[in-house]
């Protein structure tokens, strides 16, 4: 059987396996749900899973999505993470898409469902905003969602949210979706915890609508394993004052692909971008990121970051879009790529494209090794090899590591990614 045709089949069976009712929506309607997912599935079946011949999936192998089962992947019984209990001052809920992860909790103060006809009217639109209404990870999860957890965010909420997608030792298929809304002056801290240690997929979806003055301060903390798969599009609107505050760090997986999408809709807001990639192995870590200025005064700031090592490849490709209407922009943008071994791939392509004249807009990419010299002085000072290498690793990674929401703490992020990164 041909790569095409195997391709072919595992799609046509994924779809056929989400193909029956799912559980009702929560707070959505199954109309609304049923129609996306009619039309998504169309046009899946129409084009099938993306090729390479595509420049945005040129770099990224699709074999280990194809060797997942096409099964639905259940929300194991025991949810409660003994290793990793949650900080005192954080609301944890458990989200496995076949289930409401707010049954029975009490929401704090400023944290509210999002009314039906709100996200029956919401639903889709910051996609199209954002310009990605056809990716194919957004198409993908439209075909197989069955629920929509949906919020609104009102003033500042002072407990920070935790969203945990934990698949286990399950194999198959779960797809997620999240809906937020911040009111003018609203204020949110949410950690994702995506966790895998099989042949699984988890596909996700976020969808945030920040209003005037709103700040989202947004992590995603996905700790895969073995040939684990993650597929994540992060789709933003950002009006006028608004402040985005996204961290993105992954490993272990293997494929992992994130796509971040932000549309500053009338300029004058403010963006950082933070992200961290560790891949070994054969370990496929890509991270796609597009950010549009609509408007004059926009800013962002982003840094990205890997580790890479065996025959490990990280991909990066930042785009960033600045019309003529987005005047006295500044824009920043930085790939920074550690490699431990000659077999070790990075493809970093940072991309401005720029219409507007009068704009500070700055790019960069950089490859290096572990610095022999460093490692040197590390070993004088009574260091072992292994301890020296830790320690030039956890200042590579630590400037992102910090950049997560507070909750992240109690999953010990550096810990787990160091293990991935250090040679066995």
């Amino acid at each position: 059987m041909s790569p095409g045709s195997a391709s072919a089949v595992w799609l046509e069976s994924v779809l056929r396996v989400f193909e029956p009712s799912l559980p009702a929506a929560v707070g959505a309607t199954a109309g609304d749900l049923a129609q996306s997912r009619t039309a998504a599935r169309d046009h899946l079946r129409r084009l099938g899973l993306p090729p390479t011949r595509q420049e945005a999936w040129r770099f990224t192998s699709l074999a280990p999505l194809i060797a997942v089962p096409p099964r639905v992947l259940p929300m194991p019984e025991q949810a409660f993470e003994p290793n990793h209990p949650p900080a005192s001052k954080a609301l944890r809920l458990y989200w496995g898409g076949d289930r409401d992860p707010l049954a029975g909790v009490d929401l704090p103060e400023g944290l509210s469902r999002l009314e039906t006809s709100v996200q029956d009217a919401l639903l889709g639109t910051v996609l199209q905003t954002a310009g990605t209404t056809d990716s194919w990870l957004a198409r993908f999860n439209a075909a197989l969602v069955g629920q929509v957890l949906a919020l609104r965010v009102r003033g500042r909420v002072a407990l920070p949210l935790e969203l945990v997608s934990d698949c286990g030792q399950e194999t198959g298929v779960r797809p997620l979706r999240l809906l937020l809304l911040l009111e003018e002056d609203a204020s949110l801290e949410l950690l994702q915890v995506h966790r895998a240690s099989d042949t699984s997929l988890t596909t996700v979806v976020v969808e945030a609508q920040l209003a005037p003055r709103s700040r989202l301060r947004h992590g995603v903390l996905a700790q895969g394993a073995g040939a684990s798969c993650l597929l994540a599009h992060l789709a933003f609107s950002q009006s006028p004052a608004s402040e985005l505050d996204l961290t993105t760090v992954v490993g272990g997986w293997g494929l992992v692909r994130l796509e971040p999408a932000i549309s500053q809709v009338m300029g004058a807001a403010a963006t950082r971008l933070r992200g961290l990639q560790v891949a070994r192995d054969r370990q496929i870590a890509d991270l796609h990121s597009l950010v549009r200025f609509e408007g004059p005064e926009g800013q962002l700031d982003q840094l990205q970051k890997a580790v890479v090592d065996d025959a490990g490849r990280s991909i990066f490709h930042g785009a960033v879009q600045v019309p003529q209407a987005a005047q006295r922009t500044s824009a920043s943008q930085l790939s920074r790529n550690l490699l431990l071994c000659d077999r070790a791939r990075v493809d970093a392509i940072p991309q401005l494209e720029i219409v507007a004249d009068d704009v500070r807009c700055t790019h960069g990419a950089t490859v290096t090794r572990l610095q022999q010299e460093e490692l040197f002085y590390l070993r004088s000072r009574g260091l072992g090899s292994d301890q020296a290498a830790r320690l030039l690793l956890e200042g590579f990674c630590d400037e992102i590591l910090a950049s997560l929401p507070e909750s992240a703490s109690s999953w010990d992020p550096a810990a787990a990614l160091l293990r991935k990164a250090l040679p066995r």
